[in-house]
C-alpha cells in the first residue's frame, strides 16, 4: 500500500529506482552524444571481445547500462522486469546485497559471453573472410594467426560487441524463482498462472536451446545464461549459510 501522498515511483526502493534512472539516462546519452559531440559511446562502453582493439576492462561493467537506441523494447523490457521483480528482491535482500547481486550477475554474464566469443569468433569471422576472399578456411586461419603473431590489430574483432542489462535481469529472475518458487505469475499470452520456479526454468531452457542452435538473431543468449548461473551460485551460497530466506 502506498503511503499517503506517495506515488508508485517514490515507493520504489533506492537501488532499483536508481538503476532504472541510470539506464534511461545512459540510453538518452547514447542517442544524443554522437550527434551533439561526435562521441561514440558504444566504442567505449559496449562490451567488446577481449582480444579486440577497442576492449577495455571497464566494459565488463559499463555494457550493462547501455541499450539499443533503435529498439525501445530492449530497454523497456529490461527496466520493466527490474521494476516488477527488483522491488521485492531489494526489500528481501537489503539494498547493499541486492546491488552487489545485480552487478555481479551482469559481470558474470559478460565473462560467459567473453568465453563464448573465444570459442566461436574464429568460426564466425574466419569462415566469412575466407568466403569473401575466395580462399579456404585453413589458409585464412593461417593468415590471421600470422597477423596476430606479428602484432597487427585485428580491427574486425571490434564487431563482436554486446550491450544491455539482460544478463543482470536474468539473474534477477533467477533469484525471484529461487526465493519465491511457488509464487504464481502471469505471463503474456498464457491465460493461467505459472509458478515462478517453472517460469525461470522455462526461460533458462529457451535461452540454452536458442544459444545452441547458433541462431543469428543478434541476441547474446549465453550472456543471459551467464547471469542466471552466477545468480544461482550466489543465492545457493547465501541460502546455505542461512543469511537469505525466501517466501511463498
Amino acid at each position: 500500500m502506498l503511503r499517503s501522498g506517495g506515488s508508485i515511483f517514490s515507493n520504489i526502493p533506492p537501488v532499483t529506482k536508481n538503476l532504472i534512472i541510470i539506464n534511461f539516462i545512459v540510453w538518452l546519452a547514447t542517442m544524443a552524444l554522437p550527434h551533439r559531440l561526435g562521441i561514440d559511446i558504444m566504442q567505449f562502453g559496449a562490451l567488446h571481445y577481449i582480444k579486440a582493439p577497442d576492449f577495455n576492462p571497464a566494459q565488463l561493467l559499463t555494457y550493462m547500462f547501455m541499450h539499443s537506441t533503435s529498439d525501445f523494447a530492449h530497454i523497456l523490457f529490461n527496466m520493466f522486469t527490474l521494476f516488477i521483480f527488483g522491488v521485492t528482491l531489494e526489500r528481501v535482500m537489503g539494498a547493499p546485497r541486492f546491488l552487489f547481486y545485480y552487478i555481479s550477475c551482469g559481470i558474470g554474464a559478460a565473462i560467459i559471453q567473453e568465453l563464448v566469443w573465444a570459442c566461436t569468433w574464429e568460426d564466425i569471422f574466419v569462415r566469412s573472410m575466407a568466403n569473401f576472399y575466395g580462399v579456404d578456411f585453413p589458409e585464412m586461419r593461417q593468415a590471421i594467426s600470422a597477423a596476430v603473431s606479428s602484432g597487427q590489430e585485428l580491427t574486425f574483432l571490434n564487431q563482436l560487441q554486446t550491450i544491455g542489462a539482460s544478463g543482470a535481469i536474468y539473474g534477477v529472475l533467477l533469484a525471484f524463482g529461487m526465493l519465491f518458487p511457488n509464487m504464481p505469475l502471469y505471463i503474456m499470452f498464457i491465460p493461467v498462472p505459472i509458478k515462478a520456479k517453472w517460469m525461470v526454468i522455462g526461460y533458462g531452457a529457451i535461452e540454452l536451446l536458442i544459444g545452441l542452435s547458433s541462431a543469428n538473431d543478434g541476441v547474446a543468449h549465453f550472456a543471459h545464461l551467464g547471469g542466471m548461473i552466477f545468480g544461482f551460485i550466489m543465492i545457493w551460497f547465501w541460502k546455505k549459510k542461512g543469511t537469505l530466506h525466501g517466501g511463498y
